[in-house]
């Protein structure tokens, strides 16, 4: 027999803001504690405009581009939510919290309008934060199933659009270390619903681990997952980072091949050293650094595991040498971690494309993910992590 729904009629939770411009609840407890960055958490505030913080309320209607300064936030869609017409009829215009068990708390802004009372476009999206260890270590997901309108209409809008767009991301709110999902800030982020840094997941499923306060792309095991649409993943993934020193390493995951290219999109910022993966087929790669004209050969024989310096500004490279027969499985969100240095600071956009060779050998099918019950968004009956989320 299923559980019980959890959340009432709607199986949403509670709705603490009522019906609100932009309101904030008071601080509201965690299911469990969480370690951010170098401080600690146990309450929130559910903040009506697509965020919750952990310092205090946030009212803000306009977003400003991370990073916002003494203020921790996660923000799957921060713009102009309005809901002061009140639930739509059959529910909607509401923004919801649940807490299933101890180790989730899931919030639903389901159908919401924007600034000034407006619900002919309505948006519906989510956040779910999952405990994953007891040193505060948690995993954060953004779910978009509708995306309508990127702008209210005190933020330069117009019926839902133009103006100062929607952002999507989190700051940990010491000016150094945030991430901004693709198309923040401009038209494309509507197209959060359409993409996923989930390797094997739905279109509109993000997912962020925070391990004992350190941030994705920290370490290789924590790495900076890339975006791309599950329709089209030969066309390659794209990151988008805050590089806070010039000798900090990233490291970025993409999916399967037997090499990759890397191309910086940021003018003016250059990659200035790789370190490829240990224990891969042989171990050894080729970089190859593209001069203008066509690829040459850095270094031949690289070894996985060693720090590779580029000895000139390199905008454009690629890897080869994977052996087809690694046969590296495409399930696995760890497959090919890639640790990168930069040039300078501040943000850093870049695309790694794959280079893909037909092979007989039989490649895994990715597994429909356990956390997918029925589709993105599920009505909560199981009690299990990965087991929610909420919209019929």
């Amino acid at each position: 027999m299923d559980d019980p729904l959890v959340g009432g009629d709607l199986g949403y939770g509670v709705s603490p803001l009522f019906a609100t411009d932009d309101g904030s609840s008071g601080a509201l407890n965690l299911p469990f504690e969480i370690r951010w960055f170098d401080r600690s958490y146990s309450t929130f505030f559910l903040n009506n405009n697509g965020n919750i913080t952990f310092e205090s309320p946030l009212g803000d209607f306009t977003p400003e581009p991370f990073p916002v300064a003494n203020q921790p936030m996660l923000a799957p869609y921060w713009a102009d939510v309005d809901t002061g017409s009140g639930p739509l009829p059959g529910g909607g215009n509401q923004v919801w919290v649940m807490s299933p068990n101890e180790n989730t708390l899931v919030v639903t802004w389901d159908r919401v309008g924007y600034f000034s009372e407006n619900t002919s476009k309505v948006n519906t999206f989510q956040l779910a934060l999952y405990k994953t260890d007891s040193n505060g270590s948690f995993d954060a997901e953004f779910r978009y199933q509708q995306l309508q309108w990127t702008t209210g209409d005190a933020s330069g809008g117009f019926a839902g659009l133009g103006g100062v767009r929607a952002q999507a991301g989190w700051d940990a709110g010491d000016g150094r270390n945030w991430q901004v999902l693709d198309g923040s800030l401009t038209d494309d982020v509507l197209n959060l619903v359409n993409t996923t840094n989930v390797l094997g997941g739905e279109k509109g499923l993000f997912r962020f681990s925070f391990n004992a306060g350190q941030l994705p792309g920290s370490t290789a095991s924590n790495p900076i997952l890339p975006v791309f649409d599950p329709d089209e993943v030969e066309a390659g993934w794209d990151f988008t980072f805050n590089v806070t020193a010039v000798d900090q390493m990233i490291f970025i995951d993409p999916d399967v091949a037997t090499g990759y290219t890397y191309t910086i999109e940021t003018p003016d910022q250059f990659f200035t050293s790789v370190l490829l993966p240990e224990g891969l087929g042989d171990g050894l790669y080729t970089i190859e650094v593209w001069d203008g004209t066509q690829y040459v050969t850095e270094v031949l024989n690289a070894e996985g595991g060693t720090v590779y310096s580029f000895g000139s500004a390199v905008t454009l490279f690629r890897v080869t040498g994977i052996e087809p027969e690694a046969n590296l499985d495409p399930t696995d969100p760890y497959a090919f971690v890639t640790g990168l240095t930069f040039s300078s600071t501040g943000t850093t956009s870049m695309s790694q494309i794959p280079i893909i060779t037909s092979i007989t050998a039989p490649v895994p099918e990715p597994e429909t993910l356990a956390l997918v019950v029925a589709g993105l968004f599920v009505v909560w009956r199981c009690q299990g992590r990965h087991s929610h989320c909420l919209v019929p």
